[in-house]
């Protein structure tokens, strides 16, 4: 490439390193622990890189470089880089939704309580995200009574000091009223503190606190007060319970937990806080590059804490594996926390249990992300459109197809058909193959796709028509008023593989004279598509819904055949040799089983001690004997 630079060029020591676009543009920005070593691995050998660090290679046409002394400067510096570039081919995490939170704006003289979203502003306490805003205003509602502080908008608050009347909250004493001037400037921003102190987990001293002015007012036979202050109680305890505690009351720790596929990866944090889980946060993220998990991880904490300051960092943060600069990672966290802040992995007992669960909520927010992006129709004609261009197809694949093959070594051997159309799962189209080939998955493909596409050739043949091609779906079934089971043909044949695969499909239709419908292979370790015939494949972009909507199709003929291949193998297991016994049915064979127990013992029991099963005679005892022995041997 011409803008290598010369080997001798390179500094051997820390660094970060930027590739620009021919416009001078930040297209990827990286760090390495020796410069030499990471920019001379991009052009040692292009062919064996990977085709999405080939796309950034052919996309740039320029590197510079900065030295640093520490790996932290590497951390810092390349954080930076990529906040103020936004580069195209590094990872960049996006919120799955706007999460509120509960802010408390110490800035203003007179601080307010309210629910914001979006980005954090510079003198508010926040505390959250919240899943929803409903949760952060009943939290509220409840600890106003204790803390009455203000909530009300700038032209509320206002309003009311030119009238000089507060608001109906300043009425029922959920406002101690800075409006009118019942407390002082000071005395409400103690509140506000008090109320920050609370949500931040020192809950214990306000409740103590009040529990003894309670005893106080009960002692003096102040009796209202005593119950105004048992209501208040209630409220703080009724507020910590809408917060489960999950670990001991020291815990101060972000809980992250990462799901990913080929494509895209989610992740979910739990914020815990004095034991308890104060609230949750979603991002997802497309995968531009093949990254690892722990880069993934790493490059999730420097985006996440980059601009955190020292109140919002945890004590600990468990992460699902630590990222390769772990120790660097570490000293960079606690120098914004001004603290030590441990970086690990649980292993066992309730910290463990809770990662499991946030795991589970980062599967489910990533099959949401893909159900909400699947839905859109925008996006579904853009994908169909960017496979029609990149496969060369005469028109859109209104209709793909996808195959997959499944089986355990060997055994049991199944196939799966899927269906959609116009971008959308058709599963009432759904079909399934008991393969016969033992061969391999390239003759278990051949074999599938002929015996599909023959079964076309005979429903065409039987209603002496063609599928129109502006028939949805195709020829129709008199009897049932339905469209045939395979009458109608995909515009476009995926299978689970690469090359080899693809070449297999297609000869099963050239033998079946069949030449207008495409082939395409869909390699699952680098998401590659293969054309039969060809030697490289076609490099779809990373973020192309045309690649996504192939790797969905082909992610659910996955999920039916290996649904199948259970069922199946599960059935073979529930065979019991019994089966073979001539003349014994299900009755006998239960009774059986009931009086020995299982098989093996049966076996292992004499034609005397099997005849004392009601209903089994000396003659089928001794067939039993003979055909279990038989059957073990």
């Amino acid at each position: 490439m011409s803008f290598r630079p010369s080997p001798g060029s390179i500094p051997d020591s820390p660094g970060v390193y930027r590739f620009k676009d021919a416009h001078s543009r930040v297209i990827y920005v990286g760090k390495a622990k020796s410069l030499r070593q990471r920019l001379n691995s991009y052009f040692a050998d292009f062919s064996a890189l990977h085709p999405r660090t080939q796309s950034m290679l052919t996309t740039a046409a320029a590197v510079d470089w900065t030295v640093v002394g520490t790996e932290v400067e590497a951390l810092q510096l390349e954080y930076s880089w990529i906040k103020e570039f936004d580069p195209r081919f590094n990872v960049k995490y996006r919120d799955d939704k706007s999460y509120p939170y509960l802010a408390v704006t110490m800035g203003e003289d007179f601080p307010r309580v309210q629910v914001l979203r979006g980005a954090k502003r510079k003198g508010t306490r926040y505390f959250g995200p919240y899943s929803h805003a409903w949760a952060i205003r009943e939290t509220v509602d409840l600890l106003l009574r204790v803390f009455p502080v203000r909530t009300c908008s700038a032209g509320v608050f206002k309003r009311a000091g030119q009238i000089g009347r507060p608001c109906l909250l300043g009425y029922i004493d959920k406002c101690s009223a800075p409006c009118v001037g019942r407390v002082s400037p000071q005395e409400h921003r103690d509140l506000a503190e008090d109320f920050c102190d609370f949500m931040g987990g020192n809950t214990t001293r306000f409740i103590k606190r009040l529990e003894k002015d309670m005893r106080e007012a009960a002692a003096e036979q102040e009796y209202e007060r005593a119950a105004r202050l048992r209501d208040d109680i209630q409220a703080l305890q009724r507020a910590l319970e809408k917060q489960a505690v999950v670990l001991g009351e020291a815990t101060d720790a972000d809980v992250i937990a990462l799901a990913e596929d080929p494509l895209e990866a989610a992740v979910q944090v739990f914020y815990v806080r004095g034991g308890r889980i104060r609230g949750q946060r979603g991002w997802v993220v497309d995968k531009v590059d093949e990254v690892t998990p722990g880069e993934l991880v790493e490059q999730f904490l420097l985006q996440m804490y980059g601009e955190a300051g020292a109140e919002s960092m945890p004590r600990e943060v468990l992460v699902p594996t630590l990222p390769p600069d772990a120790e660097a990672v570490v000293e960079l966290l606690s120098e914004q926390r001004r603290a030590r802040v441990d970086v690990r992995v649980p292993q066992r007992g309730d910290k463990k249990s809770l990662m499991e669960t946030v795991e589970r909520n980062a599967k489910e927010s990533l099959a949401q992300h893909k159900i909400r992006r699947a839905g859109d129709l925008t996006t579904r004609s853009k994908a169909l459109q960017e496979i029609t261009d990149a496969l060369d197809l005469e028109q859109a694949p209104l209709r793909i197809e996808c195959y997959d093959v499944s089986h355990l070594q060997g055994e049991n051997v199944v196939a799966s058909m899927v269906v959609f159309e116009d971008g959308l799962a058709r599963k009432g189209e759904y079909r399934r193959f008991a393969v016969k080939s033992k061969e391999g998955d390239v003759a278990s493909i051949h074999e599938v796709i002929m015996r599909r596409f023959r079964r076309y050739l005979e429903e065409r043949s039987a209603t002496g028509e063609l599928a129109a091609e502006d028939d949805a779906h195709g020829p129709i079934d008199p009897e049932t008023g339905r469209p045939r089971k395979f009458a109608y043909p995909p515009n476009l044949v995926v299978v689970d593989g690469a090359g080899p695969q693809a070449a297999a499909a297609q000869r099963a239709l050239d033998e079946l004279g069949i030449d207008d419908v495409a082939v395409v292979g869909l390699a699952k370790r680098l998401e590659e598509v293969w054309l039969p015939g060809d030697d490289q494949p076609v490099i779809m972009p990373r973020s192309s819904e045309g690649l996504y909507l192939l790797q969905r199709v082909r992610d659910e003929a996955h999920r039916f055949a290996i649904t199948y291949h259970r069922a199946k193998r599960s059935k073979s297991v529930k065979e019991s040799a019994l089966d073979s016994v001539p003349g014994l049915g299900p009755a006998r064979r239960q009774a059986l089983l009931k009086h020995f127990g299982s098989v093996k013992k049966l076996r292992e029991a004499t034609a005397e001690e099997i005849c004392e099963v009601p209903g089994i005679g000396p003659a089928t005892a001794d067939v039993i004997v003979s055909t279990l022995k038989g059957d073990g041997q």
